[in-house]
């Protein structure tokens, strides 16, 4: 007879509310089970940011997730794997105890120990470790393991009230977010939603079908609803170019040649809307006379696209003014990644699509809420003198690279929340290196055994979202979202706020947030920013804070004193957060251009490599639940048949891919829709998945792109060898 999952136990999925029926039917009840309807928010790393409808079972367990269909941009759709959460939060490998390690670091060997005794030892080893080599010695790390600005950002508040080191968040959105905000002077755009009013929809640089679902249900709602096409642009014919109208698979870090010559088209075809520009743009005339040598002809040779597919794209967007383009993350990430967003985003202010509804460019909303976060991240007490340390850079600061760590004292102490650097940080080997020090003192709160817990001296167990309360917003849409705390918490699990608070108690940290339930502090957030009260929220489930038609689509003047968008940004002062520009920002060009500044291939690595996102994974969240790596299977490169049959590869085989940094063990798949000479890695796989323990994130780079930084992780030139096994079936390392 099948039981019931409850918190916690083996064997629980998706499909847990249904036993209890499949029980009732076979006899083994006289009761049906309680099943509630709960609303909740999707905590994960996506812009989507769903708005959720959780099955709660007899007030102890979750059955199926499903879309909310009240929230008009997650409109009932969600991610195959979120709606799989039953099998991740009653996982039967989750952490449920505090730890302290007992053999070697990366052992794997711990024992386990109170929250008492735990954080007890935290404070000791941390105290003493301020006493001796200074409080910048202590460094929290942390992402987006989940989105919930308490639990997520609460750990800056412990960082601001000690004087701890500061963490420069470079891993994800710094290129992207510089480019998309070079032109337009403010990180947002038009309503999301408005995609099924547009005539053409293009989504340029990210496998929505993979990482962003609702894009495609509005895309396709809108051709639907009113014969619009679809345009699909990115270095591999992945899932989204699939269901377009127009797949336009180019070589990676290219895409600002692409934008150049359509707009080259435009101003010679007559699409450039010259009214507009007058009004609405600084250097128009300048722009329309640095096209001139960017013709189809010249981007063709560059992208590897046809003359034709250029000239298509640019008839399409051109006579389509509704043209409303969906920039994504994916193609930002090149050493050229933020020139790259700003000269796509200058296609749709040539024709001057912004006008309309259903056109423009959309990349993030995260500018639009404006929340006064000094309660949630101790922003009052922030010391600017500080240092801050480049999170991309963790290899480098635990390996002791004096400019990495802005010529101060050495990394003793780290404090790991929402993130498993062991796996997604780039250039790995050093990574490793530095976590393998014996005199690093390393405590990581999770919710698995990760790469990086199992490098840990405490580990402790970590609650997942619906045993917490917390706050949510969406990067891909408006709205501002609850999502309480629906069962109790596995183990001995802790929110990320509970531990913030009782290790702030022991180490002397004064801080009134520390006093404070995240519903208070989340209540004090929303009325301090003007959003209302949290008891609102919580009635409504979501709040919808869109700006107005005219502000979304900058009629009323872009974010720039003058009020005019920038074909020539001032590189080093466009506004972002960090202290100053990095990288060979000298170099970057004054009007949107190609910037060759990639790690392009030579004759000892012929081939790009991009280490593009899977489907059933979230960077290395969900390589742990059972039905996403069933539907991922393993490690693969994806390369061209003519590209493996001079490699003498068949599909299956095992191919060694390296550089400087290192090596990786793939199984080859042959695949027509990669270009000649680019190979593509789908997911973040642990590194235990592969031969001798490397994963792809060894062969990736570190080195900050202009101006502001970031994580090249889609621009790496590579070999790839043909592995050959010894008498024994082990290949040696390269």
């Amino acid at each position: 007879m099948r039981r019931p999952c409850l918190p916690g136990a083996a064997g629980a999925t998706a499909e847990a509310g249904f036993l209890f029926f499949a029980m009732r039917y076979e006899g083994a009840m006289t009761e049906l089970p309680r099943i509630a309807h709960h609303p909740s928010t999707c905590p994960h790393d996506c812009p989507s940011a769903c708005s959720l409808e959780v099955e709660v079972i007899d007030g102890r367990s979750i059955g199926r997730v499903r879309g909310s269909k009240r929230q008009s941009y997650t409109d009932g759709v969600i991610c195959a794997k979120v709606a799989r959460y039953a099998e991740r939060i009653h996982h039967p490998e989750r952490l449920l105890h505090p730890m302290r390690r007992t053999g070697p670091k990366g052992s794997g060997q711990f024992a386990r120990i109170s929250w008492d005794e735990a954080l007890d030892e935290i404070a000791r080893r941390f105290l003493a470790i301020e006493a001796e080599h200074g409080a910048e010695a202590v460094w929290p790390y942390y992402y987006a393991g989940t989105m919930g600005l308490v639990m997520r950002d609460g750990i800056n508040r412990l960082r601001h009230a000690k004087r701890y080191s500061g963490q420069y968040s470079t891993i994800c959105t710094t290129t992207a977010w510089t480019g998309f905000i070079a032109g337009t002077g403010r990180l947002a755009g038009p309503d999301p939603r408005e995609m099924a009013q547009s005539d053409c929809i293009v989504i340029w640089g990210t496998n929505a079908v993979h990482t962003q679902v609702n894009v495609m249900h509005h895309a396709i709602k809108a051709r639907k609803a009113r014969g619009a096409k679809i345009v699909g642009i990115d270095i591999y014919h992945n899932a989204t170019l699939a269901q377009a109208d127009l797949a336009l698979v180019l070589r990676p870090g290219t895409d600002a040649a692409l934008a150049c010559a359509v707009m080259h088209i435009l101003f010679r075809d007559g699409h450039a809307d010259r009214a507009y520009l007058a009004a609405h743009t600084d250097a128009p005339d300048e722009l329309e006379a640095h096209l001139q040598s960017r013709t189809p002809e010249w981007a063709a040779a560059i992208t590897g696209l046809e003359i034709a597919q250029i000239e298509e794209f640019a008839a399409l967007v051109g006579t389509r003014k509704k043209s409303f383009f969906r920039l994504g993350y994916g193609f930002a990430r090149q050493r050229n990644g933020a020139v790259s967003m700003h000269a796509a985003l200058c296609v749709p202010t040539v024709t001057g699509a912004w006008q309309y509804e259903g056109g423009g460019a959309f990349h993030s909303n995260s500018g639009i809420y404006r929340w006064r976060k000094s309660l949630i991240e101790g922003l009052d007490v922030r010391d600017p003198g500080v240092r801050e340390l480049d999170q991309s850079q963790i290899g480098r600061i635990l390996t002791g690279d004096a400019q990495a760590l802005r010529q101060g004292g050495p990394v003793r102490a780290l404090l790991i929340q929402n993130t498993n650097p062991v796996s997604v940080a780039p250039e790995q080997e050093l990574v490793k290196q530095g976590f393998a020090r014996e005199d690093l003192f390393t405590v990581v709160h999770e919710q698995f055994m990760t790469e990086t817990a199992q490098m840990a001296d405490i580990v402790l167990p970590a609650t997942q979202f619906l045993e917490h309360d917390d706050i949510y917003q969406g990067g891909g849409h408006q709205h501002i979202m609850w999502g309480g705390k629906l069962v109790e918490p596995a183990g001995e699990c802790r929110s990320n706020h509970e531990v913030i608070c009782a290790l702030a108690k022991r180490l002397g940290a004064q801080h009134r947030g520390f006093d404070m339930t995240p519903r208070e502090i989340v209540d004090w957030t929303m009325r301090e920013s003007g959003r209302g009260t949290l008891d609102e929220l919580i009635a409504n489930e979501f709040l919808d804070v869109q700006p107005d038609f005219r502000t979304a689509h900058y009629l009323d003047g872009f974010g720039y004193r003058d009020r005019k968008f920038r074909f020539k940004p001032d590189w080093p002062k466009v506004p972002n957060a960090n202290a100053g520009p990095v990288g060979p920002w000298q170099d970057m060009p004054v009007l949107p251009d190609q910037w060759d500044v990639l790690d392009n291939v030579d004759a000892e690595h012929p081939f790009r490599l991009a280490t593009s996102p899977a489907r059933s994974f979230l960077n290395s969240t969900f390589t742990e639940t059972p039905g996403s790596v069933k539907k991922e299977g393993g490690p693969t490169l994806m390369l061209h048949p003519e590209d493996a049959a001079r490699l003498g590869v068949v599909a299956g085989d095992e191919v060694v891919v390296g550089n400087q940094r290192g090596s990786v063990h793939l199984k080859a798949v042959l695949f027509e829709g990669v270009v000649r000479g680019v190979v593509i890695a789908e997911s973040i796989w642990p590194n235990a998945a592969h031969k001798h323990g490397r994963g792809i994130n060894t062969i990736t780079g570190a080195d900050g792109p202009a101006p502001f930084g970031g994580a090249a992780f889609h621009d790496n030139k590579v070999w790839i060898k043909k592995a050959i096994p010894d008498q024994k079936g082990v290949t040696a390392l390269p």
